[in-house]
């Protein structure tokens, strides 16, 4: 939720567990409890915010993740977060920040004039990332399977959880053609037998039709980039994770 603009939402504060954030649609908000609910159970045994509970276990996901993939990596963290209280919580005042769409998550609340791929660039702004940022987030969210609502969109991958390059790699495979089959859906089909491998949306795939997008995609697909992709993945998250830590500005 974090917003440059204004320098509102990120992880500081663990306001995802307090009115309104629990109950946004894109915050899944049944899936979310079950999670919380753990969470609060480490950080009431050890002592740690909820917040940095959060941020700490996306860290250690990213890291088993990668050494799936066979590199082996650390997600740096930054501790100190605190926790805020419903009380401290304007609900009316937090209720601007509800995300219509979520790009990283394959996500849209509903269907809008704008396309899903320009809510992308809006919000990749909004958080302060770059281009390249934005790319290697994106490869990596959808093959770790982070999709809302276990969405398979996008998920160019046969290794889910491992923290590869294969979204890039089949993306750019020129043996793969893309069908549109909706407004916001494609299929992924083999060339030559024209069997659906993958379903995908438009912020998928415009990581393949813009020219610029592509470069940055075409970078991480070769095979000799995969220990640069783990790394440039872990920076750019920790990117975000660190948004709104001012106090280390």
């Amino acid at each position: 939720t974090f917003r440059g603009s204004d320098k509102r939402g990120g992880a500081n504060g663990a306001r995802i567990r307090l009115a309104p954030q629990r109950d946004w649609a894109g915050n899944e908000p049944e899936r979310l409890a079950r999670v919380l609910a753990a969470y609060e159970g480490i950080a009431a045994e050890t002592g740690a915010s909820v917040a940095d509970v959060i941020v700490l276990g996306g860290n250690v996901g990213i890291e088993q993740a990668a050494k799936a993939a066979g590199v082996d990596v650390t997600a740096p963290f930054l501790p100190g977060r605190g926790d805020a209280s419903q009380e401290m919580t304007d609900v009316e005042a937090f209720e601007v920040l509800e995300p219509l769409h979520d790009g990283y998550r394959n996500w849209l609340k509903d269907d809008y004039v704008v396309s899903a791929e320009e809510m992308l660039l809006d919000r990749t702004q909004l958080m302060g990332l770059t281009a390249p940022e934005m790319t290697v987030l994106i490869g990596g969210m959808r093959v770790l399977g982070t999709n809302h609502g276990g969405s398979r969109h996008g998920m160019f991958t046969d290794r889910e959880g491992v923290l590869t390059n294969d979204f890039f790699v089949n993306l750019t495979d020129m043996g793969n053609t893309w069908k549109p089959v909706g407004d916001n859906l494609y299929e992924v089909r083999d060339r030559k037998t024209d069997e659906v491998k993958w379903t995908a949306t438009r912020v998928d795939l415009v990581f393949g039709s813009n020219s610029i997008l592509r470069a940055y995609a075409e970078v991480y697909a070769q095979d000799d980039n995969r220990e640069q992709f783990v790394n440039d993945f872990v920076a750019a998250w920790t990117k975000v994770m660190n948004a709104d830590r001012f106090d280390h500005a």
